[in-house]
């Protein structure tokens, strides 16, 4: 069950479609949301190391005033709605240290809600979303930053190859799937897949159906390079309103960077990406 959700708030009221997107998922769950602001998440790291101190301390003051104006429009959106909320403002930190520290609060949570990139209009949020997706231990909700609409369970799109992340994301979407009016188990078959026996879906697919889940199965052939491509256009082409994939990565520096089919889809996402790893 999703009894709690975090919720990386921006500061920008432009983009405040992610909040009213995790305002949704709280309230379909009746679940616990937390709103957490931080004050200095995008400042230029240049402009920390090598402005005067006093020149610092104006541009943290105005990016403080962004994120208090963050929390207020939260707690307005949230106002007699009935839902158990929070909301935390941290200040005094360096950009890097931001995702990190989300990280570690989305342990406590049973989901977190993140935007997605946003880089013509500079909002970089694939150090956070990394972060979150290998840090915290639980799943990551992250939203376009076109979304208009709140959470949709018309027909979620499952991708599926066997693999331990997408078992994990599987299970972990269970009281999303649970509320879905169609879910797709959808394969991409190519030289990683073809011979695997449980790629076809069959024991996924049982196992969902012991869960009260219904799926019909999609397989599509696509070479490696292609995977986030065919994803995507599979979800333009059924019109789905979710995707659930396992969220793939590889350890540089101590550090995850996400795989090349994450990152694909990560990037030209058109609906709301539901990732475990």
């Amino acid at each position: 069950m999703i009894k709690d959700v975090i919720l990386n708030l921006e500061s920008n009221k432009s983009r405040d479609s992610v909040r009213d997107y995790a305002i949704t998922v709280a309230r379909t769950f009746d679940a616990h949301l937390a709103g957490v602001a931080f004050a200095d998440g995008n400042i230029p790291s240049f402009l920390m190391q090598e402005f005067p101190p006093t020149a610092v301390a104006d541009i943290r003051a105005k990016y403080e005033e962004a994120a208090r104006s963050a929390i207020e429009r939260f707690e307005a959106a949230v106002k007699g709605s009935l839902l158990s909320v929070e909301h935390r403002l941290v200040t005094q930190s360096y950009p890097d240290e931001v995702p990190p520290a989300f990280s570690a609060m989305a342990r406590r949570y049973d989901l977190s809600v993140i935007m997605q990139s946003d880089d013509e209009n500079g909002v970089n949020n694939d150090i956070l979303i990394e972060a979150t997706l290998f840090g915290s231990g639980r799943p990551v909700i992250v939203v376009p930053y076109i979304q208009k609409e709140g959470l949709k369970l018309d027909r979620i799109v499952c991708c599926w190859d066997g693999s331990r992340a997408a078992a994990r994301a599987v299970n972990d979407a269970l009281p999303l799937l649970q509320k879905a009016r169609a879910v797709e188990l959808f394969i991409v078959a190519n030289e990683k897949t073809g011979g695997e026996r449980e790629i076809r879906g069959v024991e996924i697919g049982s196992h969902l159906a012991r869960h009260g889940i219904k799926v019909e199965v999609v397989t599509l052939p696509a070479a490696d390079i292609d995977v986030a491509n065919v994803i995507l256009s599979r979800v333009a082409d059924c019109s789905a309103s979710m995707i659930v994939m396992g969220g793939y990565g590889h350890s540089r520096f101590r550090e995850f960077i996400l795989g090349g089919a994450t990152r694909g889809v990560l990037t030209t996402m058109t609906v709301p990406v539901f990732m475990s790893h």
